[in-house]
């Protein structure tokens, strides 16, 4: 049934699912399958499938990993047609790239937001100035974190498992939903994904000098997400957890130096902090503040109810949840290895132990600190699929080569089942809202200076070149002399202010009113132009 449910998504039929949404059929059959253990271990693996086993080793595995990458690109490519505007926080980031390119607006920038996107999203627009240029910074960031899934999954599993968990990872609905889009989610797990393995040769590698190259891949991760705190947090905890204070103290001079150098690579952010909001931390408490929430821990029970399948799929919710039994495994033996006459823990244990344990702590601090979203958590999702992976290795034993093939094949078809679901199920909604802000802000392009007032201030922004202000900003403004200022209404808009506040808004200036019909789920535009 799982099969079949992804031919009708790859073939268009996934409208008979409410809102394009796949069953859980894999997840909901996995204890059968574990209940059968004790019959199909016993049996022999059909000649039939280990020829075919046989046959997939003889291939390269950079074969395999190169059309991973290959097959990412081209789902890329393939929805780029089905969103083909920037949305809101896409804007965002895109016009800060080309503020400092060009020295246009940056409509809806904040302080708290981070510089490394924008710097990348500048150097591509200097070398072609569009939206699609943006977006091939998106796809360059989804490949980086692919490869390096696939690496350290290799140096922690084998190889071939390590193919298989980029592509379960691909697989996913909150991965793949997010890999068309210039957004600094997806680039940034690649490099927490770094810092884990780092963390891990530290310990493993008693003589690698992994502390030293630390510093500089968590301030690359810092820079493209101010967010990241929250994952070192977690990340920091585990480490401690899994191999105890000692083992850290151990490298304290390699320590001293990382941390040395992590501090004056984030001086310039934290001088900066300090004169805009008083205090070195004020920008990363700021970013936190923009939280969507309705109450402090709104993001965990988010992920409680979305976990495992929302966020990886169906076949990827049944490797997650072997990832989350490995590491309740991992985390009894480490407790008893602590009572008198317990066994110390081989090193691999101590591992399974960190990965687990910092992917359980992502979802609780970040569920506690921000509000809920797939793309916040893809560390969690990365680092127990790999464990996941390993674990269902180790319970199918014999039967581990076939089963886990299966799985890539399966896993394979997933994704383009997967990119119809984001194509007709997720991507619409936005796209629709597109066609409602895009063809106004067109019209209201302008040579001279020019400030639009609206609810969609960052998107309005980009494909205008104006600068743009939401309503309530626009009150507590100070206008430069000879700006062009257009109030910008929709039908169904958000954020706008009543009748009565739009005449405050207006005063006793003339005014010049348009309606923009447009074809979007906004509805018909309303621009009043002061004089």
């Amino acid at each position: 049934m799982a099969c079949l449910q992804q031919v009708l998504l790859i073939a268009g039929f996934g409208d008979w699912l409410p809102g394009w949404q796949p069953w859980p059929y894999l997840l909901v059959a996995t204890p059968a399958w574990l209940l059968a253990r004790l019959w199909w271990s016993q049996a022999e693996v059909p000649s039939a499938w280990l020829h075919g086993v046989d046959r997939l080793r003889r291939v390269h595995v950079w074969v395999l990993v190169l059309g991973v990458l290959a097959l990412t690109a081209a789902v890329w490519a393939v929805l780029q047609d089905y969103e083909p505007h920037l949305g809101h926080e896409e804007a965002v980031y895109a016009n800060k790239a080309r503020s400092w390119l060009d020295g246009t607006p940056d409509a809806g920038w904040g302080t708290y937001r981070p510089v490394g996107l924008p710097a990348l999203g500048g150097l591509a627009l200097a070398l072609h100035d569009d939206a699609g240029a943006l977006r091939v910074v998106a796809l360059i960031l989804a490949l980086f974190t692919l490869t390096t899934t696939y690496l350290v999954a290799a140096a922690w599993t084998t190889p071939r498992r390590a193919v298989v968990a980029m592509l379960l990872v691909l697989s996913g609905l909150g991965f793949l939903r997010r890999v068309p889009e210039f957004l600094n989610d997806i680039g940034t797990t690649g490099l927490l994904l770094l810092v884990v393995f780092l963390l891990v040769r530290a310990q493993e590698k008693p003589d690698s000098p992994a502390l030293l190259a630390l510093p500089f891949v968590v301030l690359a991760a810092f820079y493209l997400r101010y967010g990241v705190v929250g994952n070192l947090a977690a990340i920091g905890l585990a480490a401690l957890l899994a191999y105890g204070p000692r083992a850290w103290t151990a490298r304290g001079r390699h320590l001293g130096v990382a941390a040395t150098v992590l501090l004056v690579g984030l001086s310039p952010h934290l001088v900066y902090a300090t004169k805009v909001t008083g205090w070195p931390l004020g920008l990363i408490f700021s970013a936190t503040k923009q939280a969507n929430r309705l109450f402090v821990g709104d993001g965990l029970l988010y992920y409680l109810a979305i976990f495992p399948y929302r966020l990886a799929g169906d076949l990827g919710a049944v490797v997650m949840a072997a990832g989350v039994f490995a590491t309740v495994t991992a985390v009894r033996r480490l407790l008893r290895s602590r009572r008198p006459g317990g066994h110390a823990l081989r090193m691999a244990e101590r591992r399974h132990v960190f990965l687990g344990t910092t992917a359980l702590l992502v979802f609780v601090i970040l569920g506690i600190a921000t509000d809920g979203e797939p793309r916040f958590v893809y560390l969690s999702v990365v680092l127990l699929t790999v464990l996941g992976v390993q674990t269902v290795a180790d319970v199918a034993g014999r039967w581990a080569a076939p089963t886990l093939a299966g799985f890539a094949a399966l896993a394979a078809v997933t994704v383009l089942g997967t990119a119809q679901v984001v194509a007709h199920g997720a991507m619409p909604g936005p796209d629709r809202l597109s066609d409602s802000t895009v063809p106004v802000a067109r019209q209201l392009s302008s040579s001279g200076p020019c400030l639009l007032v609206t609810g969609y201030e960052p998107e309005v922004g980009w494909y205008s070149g104006c600068d743009a202000v939401t309503f309530a900003q626009y009150r507590r403004m100070h206008v430069p002399g000879g700006t062009e200022v257009s109030l910008l209404l929709f039908e169904r808009g958000r954020l706008q202010p009543s009748a009565a506040g739009l005449k405050q808004l207006i005063g006793d200036r003339e005014t010049l009113v348009r309606r923009i019909p447009t074809q979007g789920s906004l509805g018909a535009a309303t621009v009043v132009t002061l004089r």
